[in-house]
């Protein structure tokens, strides 16, 4: 088949977004799809410094099309970027016809994959990740009524775990059938535990490690607290945060204000190739998340070997459960989230068991290679569907808080 796999800014910079595309795209063109991958991008400073900016990289064996989104660092003109990136797709189309198309997010691609189905005549299938799951719909009319037609219209809506669906059912009100789970997944010959190195095992003072998108959302600056609590108590360690995002400078602040920037190393910008090593030296892995689609560096961790502190939060409750293959607290309680890290701070015995269950888990459970079947299937019961144009393709524009700040949507 030939394939129009439409990136919601695929940067440089380590993120779940990004993380999923290039492995999907390596199980496509594995299986000898043709793939073309359109992608925006930001290319202001305010965007460089947040995400890495910049086009997207090559990837082997795809045509990667980079498309800056002008609209989106004009104050959040939306509507520009799904314009663009809808040319973009005719052209594409008419040069070389594709036989389905596939959005990462509901907004602006999954609108924009919609738009275009209907005006080619093929299907169209859409990922529900992260933050427009989350939220993106509960901002303003106009991306409620988006998110609602494409979710009512796309040929299929792929999302990560069923407490991820059942948040996105309960806000938009849409009927839960609409929704194929497909686990997130993770490259499990790539993220392995470090030779020479027993799954728990930690070093004198323990590593601590956060990665990803620095973001409060994400429990950045919550973990800062909570060291803060455990550098008051006189436990000791050594932590890294690894990543950019929107909340960098804050949380770097506050790492200063706590007393704390002494035990902390702000690593910065991180590409997926360099990811496996980060893991390594590294002994526990902290992620105090509010909401994830399903976490990729959760699963990373797993398969690294690494003892997982997280939350009770939607796209993390459904790989760890609490005691069992990592420790789970609430999203935002800070005195817990460092009871919990001593708890794996000074005991080794719970370390080795939980870095032992969620390694096996992850290897039986989460591997690309099934996942990746799993979208393939969905792919090839779509092949020659007619695309659903049941819908008006016509939103009003409404005043949204995202126009605002344009990089969290």
């Amino acid at each position: 088949m030939r394939i129009l796999f439409c990136s919601r800014r695929f940067f440089p910079a380590i993120s779940g977004m990004s993380v999923y595309a290039l492995n999907l795209l390596r199980q496509l063109t594995a299986a000898g799809h043709e793939v073309v991958m359109v992608s925006q991008y930001r290319g202001d400073p305010t965007g460089t410094r947040v995400y890495g900016g910049g086009p997207p990289p090559e990837v082997p064996g795809v045509t990667v099309i980079g498309r800056r989104s002008l609209g989106e660092e004009n104050g959040g003109e939306f509507e520009r970027d799904v314009d663009d990136m809808l040319d973009t797709i005719r052209a594409e189309h008419a040069r070389k016809p594709f036989d389905l198309l596939h959005a990462q997010y509901g907004y602006p691609n999954g609108w924009t994959t919609l738009l275009a189905a209907r005006e080619l005549g093929i299907p169209s299938v859409v990922s529900i990740q992260g933050g427009d799951g989350h939220w993106v719909g509960s901002c303003c009319e106009t991306h409620r009524l988006a998110m609602e037609r494409v979710l009512q219209h796309s040929n299929a809506v792929l999302i990560g775990c069923d407490s991820f669906a059942r948040e996105v059912v309960d806000r938009l009100h849409v009927p839960r059938d609409l929704f194929t789970i497909v686990p997130g997944a993770v490259d499990v010959h790539r993220f392995t535990p470090e030779p020479g190195r027993t799954p728990g095992d930690a070093a004198d003072p323990p590593h601590l490690l956060y990665h990803g998108r620095v973001d409060r959302r994400k429990g950045s600056l919550d973990f800062m607290e909570a060291l803060a609590i455990l550098h008051a108590q006189g436990l000791r360690f050594a932590a890294t945060v690894s990543g950019i995002g929107p909340d960098l400078d804050a949380t770097r602040d506050l790492a200063r204000e706590r007393g704390i920037a002494e035990h902390v190393r702000f690593s910065g910008y991180a590409d997926y190739a360099a990811a496996p090593a980060i893991y390594h030296n590294q002994d526990i892995f902290v992620s105090p998340t509010y909401a994830e689609g399903f976490s990729n560096t959760v699963l990373e961790a797993m398969a690294s070997g690494l003892p997982i502190l997280s939350c009770h939060a939607v796209g993390v409750m459904d790989c760890l459960r609490d005691g069992e293959n990592g420790l789970l607290v609430q999203p935002g309680d800070v005195p817990a989230q460092a009871a919990a890290l001593a708890r794996l701070l000074t005991d080794p015995a719970l370390r080795h068991r939980l870095a032992s269950e969620a390694l096996a888990e992850c290897r039986r459970t989460y591997s690309w290679e099934a996942v990746g079947r799993q979208i393939m299937e969905v792919y090839a019961g779509l092949r020659g569907v007619a695309p659903d144009t049941a819908f008006d393709p016509v939103l009003p524009v409404t005043p949204c808080r995202f126009r605002e700040t344009p990089h969290l949507l």
